[in-house]
């Protein structure tokens, strides 16, 4: 039998905006939260999770929060959801005070005994959505995944792609007798990197990518720098391409082609095209030897490596009188261009190919 996924779903904060004193005790404090409708509507008609909703509620029922406010704004929630195909199977509503230390009040999971240990419920691959902390507490206290409104622009469209067209998280390692590589990128990141090659200028130059492209990127290469720079160089570009390959899966649904960069006295324009076959197009000069530690001959076969292991068509060209800027810019235009490329649409959920096939 099928397990059942579970979407656990925080009231106030994320189906609702809360209000300063955390009550919505009058219909004047409702306001419900961006993209809530569409994208719980689209997550209810287009996937099986079941919806149950967690909420504390302090001190409901005592002098401070009488119930006959609570009920009527709830019930209006409640109904005006369903009105838009989102139902909640169930619903757990604590109403115990901070203080009092209770295992029902969330990240407790006393409300939620019924689904743990349940072979009836896929609790791996279900996810607690809501907007603080003791909301990932709670997932993981339940042995789920979270979704948490606003940290690392995380949004209600966002938890939508996730929750239908799935994590773009993929990891590469790649071993060789000249490198050891270790590569783990997520396409939906925030832009946070984890990056050391051994080469001080080349870190800085893959950061570009992660940070402008925003993507989650780590690169762990160890190579033999004893040597020279060249296969440190070669290997990282083929482990990224292919951590890049990996990440995009079937590509339904991305933009597929980008381009963009001017950065001071250079311009540099970068445009790429995830269509399956590799190319690259390198239109640059550089006149220095090195920058920082890297040779600059190394620029274009980093992007050759690159683009053949992403299969990408890869146009570069820069220009200008800044060594260090020319070769950054590019890096940073490529980083721009793959936000663009990657970037997916589950409303038009469809190969972006006149073939069939990319």
């Amino acid at each position: 039998m099928k397990q059942t996924r579970l979407l656990f779903i925080d009231r106030d904060g994320t189906l609702i905006q809360e209000p300063e004193d955390e009550q919505i005790d009058s219909f004047e404090k409702l306001v419900f939260t961006k993209g809530v409708f569409r994208n719980l509507a689209f997550i209810a008609q287009h996937t099986d999770y079941e919806l149950v909703m967690v909420s504390n509620q302090d001190g409901l029922g005592t002098n401070s929060f009488p119930e006959n406010t609570f009920w009527p704004v709830h019930n209006f929630i409640i109904q005006t959801l369903e009105s838009e195909g989102i139902h909640f199977a169930k619903q757990h509503i604590d109403r115990h005070f901070p203080e009092d230390n209770s295992p029902m009040r969330k990240p407790g999971t006393g409300m939620l005994t019924e689904y743990i240990d349940n072979p009836a419920y896929d609790m791996a691959n279900s996810y607690v959505i809501g907007d603080r902390e003791t909301d990932a507490q709670l997932a993981e206290n339940l042995g789920c995944k979270s979704l948490i409104l606003g940290k690392n622009g995380m949004d209600w469209d966002k938890i939508a792609e996730i929750l239908f067209a799935g994590d773009r998280i993929a990891e590469v390692k790649r071993t060789t007798k000249e490198t050891d590589i270790y590569i783990k990128v997520n396409l939906d990141g925030s832009g946070k990197c984890d990056i050391s090659t051994g080469l001080g200028f080349f870190d800085h130059m893959l950061e570009q990518i992660g940070k402008h492209g925003m993507m989650d990127l780590t690169i762990h290469t160890k190579g033999d720098l004893y040597v020279d720079e060249h296969h440190t160089i070669e290997d990282t570009g083929i482990a990224l391409g292919e951590c890049l390959l990996q990440a995009l899966g079937d590509k339904r649904g991305i933009e597929r082609y980008g381009y963009s960069l001017p950065m001071d006295d250079c311009l540099c324009q970068v445009a790429l095209d995830f269509g399956g076959r590799p190319w690259l197009i390198w239109d640059a000069e550089f006149h220095r030897e090195k920058v920082g530690e890297m040779p600059t001959e190394m620029f274009k076969h980093f992007f050759k490596s690159l683009s053949d292991a992403a299969k990408m068509n890869l146009n570069i060209k820069a220009e200008g009188e800044n060594e260090h800027h020319k070769i950054e810019g590019i890096f940073k235009a490529l980083a721009r261009s793959l936000k663009m490329a990657v970037k997916r649409d589950i409303y038009h959920f469809e190969l972006p190919s006149s073939k069939g096939m990319l």
